[in-house]
């Protein structure tokens, strides 16, 4: 009967027996301890020369200081060193000179797509698509004016801030202030969906036709193409910030849309801001 490893005392065993399965006692690979006890001497070495282990209020800093909060300074403070030259020349040029000069305009747009990213896209989108409420800047249609100046008062100043030259436009809530009958504002909105070729009720769009004339005329004008000056919405193409339904419509009437967007300017640099109306600008909206 032939004999095991174990008995004929080629290999020594643990001991162990699993149903007759003895595990051997075999040294490891020199190969593999050697490399153990690298790791090990890595290890030391590394708590030693490199910060590494936390004390109460600070860490360990280590032979070689070594900081990577210092090395992220250090990479941001050369970043702001190499653009210190078009951050001075942004700040001095007027807008129109900016767009002119191939270099100075791609840094302003790289910082304006930033600084939109970090401020802007929560409400306009990643894209300035815009949603409900908040206008798609990617289109031509702009209550304020879509020039580069236009924009840069705009992000400026906002809408209904805080700040003294905000933007207001102040549509009565014609409903809620007693100033229209709901009729009149069924006839009203009939009429504002004639501008556009969409009303259905011919009648009402001619007895709200008259209603317009008393009371949207001055601002939006006797064509209804609307006033930037004002902040009146042009009403007869297909663009509708909060909607071109007759329902929208009506609600709108009634008890008017009084959106806010805050100003820039001292929550922003002078320069992002102007970077920011660049990018604007250029996103195929601005006139």
């Amino acid at each position: 009967m032939a004999r095991t490893p174990a008995e004929s005392g080629e290999n020594s065993t643990t001991g162990h027996d699993w149903d007759g399965i003895e595990e051997y006692d075999r040294p490891l690979p020199r190969w593999w301890l050697w490399t153990f006890y690298a790791t090990i001497v890595w290890a030391i070495g590394y708590w030693v020369l490199m910060p590494a282990w936390p004390l109460v209020s600070s860490y360990t800093t280590g032979l070689l200081g070594y900081s990577q909060r210092q090395v992220l300074g250090d990479e941001m403070a050369a970043a702001r060193k190499a653009q210190a030259k078009y951050v001075v020349r942004i700040a001095e040029q007027p807008l129109d000179r900016i767009r002119t000069d191939s270099e100075l305009l791609e840094f302003a747009l790289a910082g304006g797509r930033s600084a939109f990213a970090v401020n802007c896209s929560q409400c306009h989108g990643q894209g300035a698509e815009g949603s409900k409420g908040y206008p798609n800047l990617n289109d031509d249609s702009w209550l304020w004016g879509g020039t580069l100046d236009a924009i840069y008062r705009t992000i400026r100043v906002g809408i209904r801030s805080t700040h003294s030259d905000t933007r207001v436009s102040a549509m009565p809530a014609f409903l809620r202030d007693n100033m229209l009958t709901k009729a009149q504002i069924g006839d009203t909105a009939e009429f504002v969906l004639s501008l556009g070729k969409r009303a259905t009720d011919q009648a009402a769009a001619a007895r709200g036709k008259a209603v317009f004339a008393e009371q949207c005329v001055a601002c939006h004008g006797p064509a209804g193409k609307g006033n930037p000056e004002l902040g009146a919405p042009d009403l007869t193409d297909a663009i509708w910030l909060y909607g071109g339904d007759r329902g929208t419509i009506v609600q709108t009437i009634s008890y008017a849309r009084h959106g806010v967007m805050p100003a820039w300017e001292g929550r922003l640099d002078a320069v992002t801001i102007k970077q920011l109306a660049i990018y604007v600008h250029s996103l195929g909206g601005g006139r």
